[in-house]
């Protein structure tokens, strides 16, 4: 895990768009990790994982939902990632759960 925010990828040394939090041990951490690497990587975007557990400040307000998922800072979602939804996040359009919801 990478915790100092330069993450397991950055195509054309880009900041991270998206962040994971994860923690040592959690299987669900393991399959949001391949779905945050494939979305990364297919949208050229950069991406970092950051532990929870080593900041009090992020253990406090995300530890029992994690993994939790951070596009540009924001919360985007939790224990699951929703590839479809994360990808419509990336490109700007709304992240509603709701369907066809667009701008």
């Amino acid at each position: 895990m990478d915790d100092d925010g330069s993450g397991p990828a950055e195509p054309g040394g880009e900041s991270a768009r998206i962040t994971l939090l994860t923690r040592v041990g959690c299987h669900l951490c393991d399959t949001a990790r391949a779905a945050i690497a494939r979305v990364a990587e297919q949208e050229g975007v950069g991406w970092r994982e950051a532990d929870v557990d080593a900041d009090p400040r992020l253990a406090d307000e995300y530890g029992d939902r994690v993994p939790v998922i951070l596009v540009d800072g924001r919360e985007h979602g939790y224990w699951r990632v929703e590839e479809d939804r994360l990808r419509r996040a990336l490109a700007g359009r709304r992240w509603s759960l709701r369907s066809g919801g667009g701008r």
